[in-house]
């Protein structure tokens, strides 16, 4: 069965769909988001969230989660997607990359209203990832941070990673 290129992996607004699109670009292999997925088969993210509680919304993501692992692909999750025990125990067999960003670069990045459990600005955003980090870190074979730099040499650094064969590098917190 295919399996994923690499994972992304990490909080809201850490650059997960943006680094994805430009490493599956220059590996020349396809890229699932699974936020876009699920939008694109429910709706925006916010009006489920609205309508249907979040409930509802990780019940659609995990379904969008374990298609996109099925696929020989680069694949992006949403910042909840680990929370599932069941995307995490997927996530074991696969090479995933944890991507960071501090809070000063993050504060920019949070202000869209398509992000409902960041309504609250930044300090959401802080005690959403410190909820997060320990699976995060658990989960991740290598980290790369996109608080400052250019995304497209990020990208590059991640495809010399998975040229390496994807060691596994420990993540420290």
């Amino acid at each position: 069965m295919p399996s994923p290129v690499v994972v992304f992996i990490g909080a809201p607004a850490s650059g997960k769909s943006k680094i994805a699109k430009r490493v599956a670009a220059l590996l020349d292999v396809p890229r699932i988001d699974t936020d876009k997925v699920v939008v694109a088969e429910h709706g925006p993210i916010a009006d489920i969230f609205d309508n249907s509680g979040e409930a509802t919304f990780r019940a659609y993501e995990r379904a969008a989660v374990q298609d996109a692992l099925q696929q020989r692909a680069i694949v992006s999750l949403g910042g909840g997607a680990v929370l599932d025990p069941d995307t995490q125990k997927d996530l074991t067999t696969v090479p995933v990359v944890l991507l960071t960003v501090s809070d000063e670069a993050v504060a920019s990045r949070i202000s869209d209203p398509k992000r409902p459990l960041l309504r609250d600005g930044i300090e959401a955003w802080k005690k959403l990832v410190a909820a997060r980090m320990p699976i995060y870190t658990e989960l991740a074979w290598n980290t790369f941070d996109t608080s400052a730099g250019d995304l497209d040499a990020i990208a590059e650094d991640i495809v010399s990673w998975i040229s390496s064969g994807t060691p596994r590098q420990g993540v420290s917190s």
